[in-house]
């Protein structure tokens, strides 16, 4: 594999960029066929039982080579890359134009501008904490704070954006920590890796390879709930029903907008896992090229 030749985008400067903030995690089990119209062919899905492991990848960023953003990663499923596996996102959406810019000629995703319009609601708190909780906190050495009963939640609607319109892409409510205690709100501290597949984008045809190396205080988190926009048409389910073992969406506006649908489905399957990272320093390294391009290597189509 070589390194991707090129400048940075206007801004970012020269690899690795440094982002340092919050995020949350959430793993959600996708169906398979679903996550195949985004995974290329030369890539094979980690699935069982007709699922693979997705979700996203939700970040507000206090700095980075561009400043203050916010940045929500869908991931469609994971692939083989033995020993181990990768990421592969089927969306990127930023609230940066800059960071967009980055995103699809430096790093080979499929980055949109989005809008992220934030509302913090009061929740009425109970008392108890669940024995699950307890477990966590006391043998696992993960602080789960009153997961259950924030004080307090966020919800973030988020929209795609273009020059003429505006289109909804989903609503998540994020509940806040009650726990008085800063360390158990944040967790102890690790550091782990995070690679990932990219490219095969309008942007940047070459298939691609890169990793996030992030430093963080981690704790386990209420998974978020994720809701989509009020009216899809056509109907997500009947978009999952389509055979697309050998889809790769193309540049067109009906492919881009099963894209889109599908990736929504994506945000809506179900969570299986919620990780909160707290003082998030997150390098990310610069692509090394898979394979080059090839004309066949087009993006989403149906």
């Amino acid at each position: 594999m070589a390194s991707k030749e090129g400048k940075s985008s206007l801004g970012y400067g020269k690899p690795p960029w440094i982002f340092r903030g919050s995020a949350l995690y959430q793993l959600h089990l996708v169906k398979a066929e679903v996550a195949r119209a985004f995974i290329p062919k030369e890539l094979r899905l980690v699935e069982a039982f007709g699922y693979t492991l997705g979700g996203f990848f939700l970040a507000s960023y206090d700095d980075s080579p561009v400043g203050r953003f916010d940045e929500l990663v869908v991931i469609a499923g994971t692939v083989w890359n033995p020993p181990t596996s990768c990421a592969w996102a089927s969306r990127v959406l930023v609230n940066s134009k800059e960071a967009c810019v980055h995103g699809r000629k430096d790093v080979g995703l499929p980055s949109q501008v989005a809008n992220f319009k934030k509302n913090i609601m009061a929740v009425p708190r109970k008392q108890s904490e669940s024995k699950s909780s307890q477990f966590l906190n006391k043998m696992i050495g993960i602080a789960t704070g009153d997961l259950g009963h924030p004080d307090n939640c966020m919800d973030i609607q988020i929209a795609e954006t273009n020059v003429s319109s505006a289109k909804d892409m989903c609503s998540i409510r994020i509940g806040a920590s009650s726990d008085l205690d800063p360390k158990k709100r944040i967790g102890p501290a690790i550091k782990l890796s995070l690679p990932s597949f990219s490219g095969h984008t309008p942007w940047n045809n070459h298939l691609l390879k890169y990793s996030c190396q992030i430093e963080c205080r981690i704790r386990l988190a209420k998974s978020a709930k994720v809701t989509g926009p009020s009216v899809i048409t056509p109907n997500i389910e009947e978009a999952e029903h389509h055979d697309k073992s050998s889809v790769i969406v193309d540049n067109s506006s009906d492919g881009e907008e099963d894209a889109r649908k599908l990736s929504i489905s994506v945000m809506l399957s179900k969570p299986v896992l919620a990780l909160e990272f707290n003082c998030l320093t997150m390098q990310v390294e610069a692509p090394v090229v898979v394979s080059p391009s090839s004309p066949n290597n087009t993006n989403v189509r149906s």
